[in-house]
């Protein structure tokens, strides 16, 4: 099953993330991408037009995800599994401390 969510950054839709088989793929929005004031959500993923593609979890947004005491509560709270990092991305990264959030966008894509 194909997991997306959408990217914000400072409550503007940057791009979406998603997990296929096999991948993670985050890919900036073409309408934000063509505004002068548009910034990268990462140094690590300057603003490009092309996506980004990895085997496992891309770092920054990995960064994102609660660790120790904190996960420990949103595993025994939402069942998930700490393994499968997008639902953990999906499920957690709604209201992060700072200018990006990731809200889940799975079922607006069935």
């Amino acid at each position: 099953m194909k997991k997306i969510g959408k990217v914000y950054y400072n409550e503007t839709l940057a791009g979406t993330i998603e997990q296929t088989e096999g991948e993670y793929r985050f890919q900036y929005d073409p309408i934000y991408l063509k505004e002068p004031t548009s910034r990268p959500v990462s140094l690590l993923l300057p603003l490009r037009p092309e996506p980004y593609i990895e085997k496992t979890m891309i770092p920054f947004f990995d960064g994102l995800i609660p660790e120790g005491w904190l996960l420990n509560i949103a595993e025994a709270s939402w069942k998930l599994d700490r393994k499968d990092r997008m639902s953990l991305l999906l499920t957690l990264c709604n209201d992060c401390i700072g200018a990006v959030k990731v809200i889940d966008a799975s079922s607006e894509e069935q």
